[in-house]
């Protein structure tokens, strides 16, 4: 049977190369990056080697990049370490509706330690409007926090802009730029960005290894306590091998970038024209080009996202929903209902992500076979009138 991976936003494969590159460090060279021998110390060239790589990748300084377990972690550390070191400036914290739940998580958990947090909602292409951002901070704002790209339906916000009205206002601002991070070029300057969250598993590195940007000067509270490691921001024995190769894939997407977004895009662009005129009661979900290269997500109404998923994976498709993070909820897309779809069409969502190693050919089966999966399903739904 034929298989086809289409959930690059969910997680990517390692590229050969990036294996290549970390398998040294799995023996050969295993030290610990804090041994002062000479084990130890040529683990501490291999991670500073890797802080420099990703530090010119995004414009930002070695001593501004700290390593971290994944986007989660940066994410949780972003939010919980810049409120809690600001807490005596104000309590006001600002984020969106259609946040990854790394971060709407966070933020409501410091909603029960008495912060006040807005959720500032958006429109129907997913969109938060910079107006609404200025109208909402106040003289107790501390943190503003609003994502690069979606990671379900794929749009990306206004970020220079927004960040520049906290910049302005004196207010740190995060971004989670967890989706863009690789596949599109990210500047933390151009970005107005003092905080920014990433994962080396969404561009072809390893699981389990990321980083959070701190530009100098902003104020953290320490999220992990231990040792000494990240100049005393984040404790933990240091992930040499998952470091290496965060930034060996980094140096990768320097390379391959350019040609992958061109390519992406137009199978993108494809999707998005001809699946509407190949199923009927089809919508679109996410800003039309202001999105990610890579992301296409539809509403098809009058089936469940499920069964289209299994249906498809039986046919050696792989797809979503949504975010993998909630792929076992039986709620509906928070981000679907905040860009105002109703609870029966949100239900009815499929996210398709294209990556590196997808081929035409995989657009050709999707665009095959799709068609007589949901003609089968609705034939089976009451709600479906034929």
């Amino acid at each position: 049977m034929k298989k086809v991976y289409l959930d690059y936003a969910a997680t990517t494969p390692v590229d050969p190369q990036v294996l290549s590159a970390m398998q040294p460090y799995f023996f050969d060279q295993f030290g610990n990056a804090s041994s002062l021998h000479a084990y130890g110390q040529e683990a501490k060239k291999a991670l500073e080697d890797s802080r420099e790589v990703l530090a010119d990748f995004i414009g930002a300084l070695p001593e501004e990049i700290v390593f971290t377990s994944g986007g989660t972690e940066s994410d949780n550390y972003a939010l919980l370490g810049a409120a809690f070191a600001q807490e005596k400036k104000g309590n006001h914290i600002i984020t969106s509706a259609v946040e990854h739940h790394a971060v709407s998580g966070p933020a409501k958990f410091l909603e029960k330690k008495g912060f006040k947090v807005t959720y500032l909602g958006v429109d129907q292409d997913g969109l938060v409007s910079p107006e609404d951002l200025k109208q909402t901070i106040t003289d107790k704002t501390i943190m503003v926090s609003i994502m690069h790209a979606n990671n379900e339906i794929g749009t990306l916000q206004p970020i220079s802009q927004l960040g520049k009205i906290a910049k302005e206002k004196g207010i740190c601002f995060h971004t989670d730029a967890v989706q863009t991070v690789g596949h599109l070029p990210v500047n933390v300057d151009a970005l107005n960005a003092d905080l920014l969250s990433l994962s080396a598993h969404k561009f072809y590195g390893p699981k389990g290894v990321g980083a959070l940007y701190v530009r100098k000067g902003t104020r953290l509270e320490t999220f992990m306590r231990g040792g000494d490691q990240e100049r005393g921001r984040r404790a933990s024995t240091h992930n040499i091998p998952g470091i290496v190769g965060l930034a060996k894939a980094i140096e990768l997407c320097r390379s391959k970038m350019n040609d992958e977004i061109k390519l992406q895009t137009s199978w993108r662009d494809r999707l998005i024209k001809e699946i509407p005129a190949r199923i009927p009661h089809v919508r679109l979900n996410g800003h039309p080009s202001q999105r990610l290269p890579n992301n296409v997500n539809f509403s098809i109404k009058y089936i469940e996202g499920e069964s289209i998923l299994l249906s498809l994976d039986m046919l050696g498709i792989a797809c979503s929903t949504g975010s993998a993070c909630t792929s076992s909820s039986l709620e509906p897309s928070h981000v679907l209902l905040a860009i105002g779809l109703d609870h029966e069409t949100a239900h009815g969502s499929l996210r398709i992500t294209l990556g590196r190693f997808s081929r035409e050919s995989d657009v050709d089966y999707l665009l095959e076979q799709l068609p007589p999966v949901v003609q089968k399903l609705r034939a089976m739904s009451p709600l479906y009138e034929k």
